[in-house]
């Protein structure tokens, strides 16, 4: 009898992310090789099937193993999971493509904008890979990683133009904790997750100010309608925003005190400069880095973002906390919709 080879899987880096969706897909029955930096986590988790930088007290599934070697990690790979920076996402790729095989399928964890190009990450793996659009798959959704390492229930969509690819995703990270959805809907799926950091900015911001509920209520259902109206004029499908990698996305960021940009928000809310709130929150905060070039995209295609103006201006120091909340507040009334 044939004996079919199992399905193969790198996850590179071995952050916290990285190390939640390498797990999921361990449990899966995926086998997986994480990439990572640091030698002293690679053996780590070979050795102690720990990951001592991020998750030091949850145990790693043991076929879950690790490497620093990125040409080992892609050898023989069916799907290649990319989870490290945005704006760091062009000179690693350029490093790392020449090991990607012809047929791996390239699968995004990344929720930015660059900047400087205005691009998604999967149109920037397409550009430095030279690999088809339907070989690049996105990963998004509400999706905690520390509550994932739990083993906590969670979904995501796994959005590919290749519906058999996406399919196949689907398949590899299917547990009895994680349940991912198929979409082809790429652009709907990464503009939910960029600017969801950017709202999750602002949310956070009016908690460290000492708003009620009704405020970041307000931020979040408005901040919806302005990713929605970016979105649907670049392509996307409305129905997406309003799924897993849309709403489900936007409330869990907003929402809950694991998320690094509602942190990092609430340090600015509370009079911290962006300096001392980026030392506080010592983790990547895409929202940050992703705000301007949000906004750029948004006045290339005419749509109006008032939140992601605000925040903008707000990292940037071009207003104060008192002046932001009544820019947004002393806007015109018009019809919700």
């Amino acid at each position: 009898m044939t004996q079919h080879r199992s399905t193969r899987a790198a996850v590179f880096s071995a952050g916290s992310w990285g190390t939640a969706v390498a797990k999921i897909l361990a449990d899966a029955g995926t086998d997986v090789i994480l990439h990572a930096r640091r030698r002293e986590i690679a053996d780590a988790i070979n050795t102690q099937h720990h990951n001592p930088g991020y998750f030091p007290d949850v145990e790693l599934p043991a076929a879950l193993t690790a490497t620093t070697d990125p040409a080992a990690a892609l050898d023989g790979a069916d799907f290649l999971v990319l989870s490290i920076p945005a704006q760091t996402l062009r000179a690693n790729l350029a490093v790392w493509a020449p090991h990607i095989g012809p047929d791996t399928v390239i699968v995004s964890l990344m929720k930015g904008i660059e900047q400087g190009s205005h691009l998604r990450a999967s149109q920037i793996i397409t550009e430095v890979a030279h690999v088809s659009a339907h070989r690049v798959a996105v990963l998004s959704g509400p999706n905690l990683a520390r509550e994932i390492m739990d083993g906590q229930p969670a979904a995501a969509t796994v959005a590919c133009p290749d519906e058999d690819a996406g399919h196949r995703f689907q398949r590899a990270c299917h547990t009895g904790y994680f349940r991912p959805y198929t979409s082809t809907d790429v652009t709907g799926c990464e503009l939910g997750g960029a600017v969801k950091n950017v709202i999750a900015l602002a949310v956070g911001i009016a908690s460290g100010m000492g708003l009620g509920h009704n405020a970041q209520a307000m931020l979040i259902t408005r901040g919806l309608a302005e990713t929605t109206r970016l979105a649907v004029a670049m392509g996307a499908h409305p129905a997406t925003l309003a799924g897993l990698a849309g709403l489900g996305d936007l409330v869990a960021t907003c929402s809950s005190p694991l998320s690094r940009n509602r942190t990092f928000g609430a340090h600015l809310g509370q009079g911290m400069s962006v300096e001392e709130a980026t030392a506080a929150t010592r983790q990547t905060t895409e929202g940050v880095k992703s705000a301007e070039a949000i906004l750029d995209l948004a006045r290339a295609h005419d749509v109006e973002m008032p939140i992601t103006d605000v925040v903008s201006a707000l990292l940037h120091e071009k207003v104060t906390l008192d002046e932001a909340a009544a820019a947004l507040m002393q806007r015109p009334t018009k019809p919700e919709r």
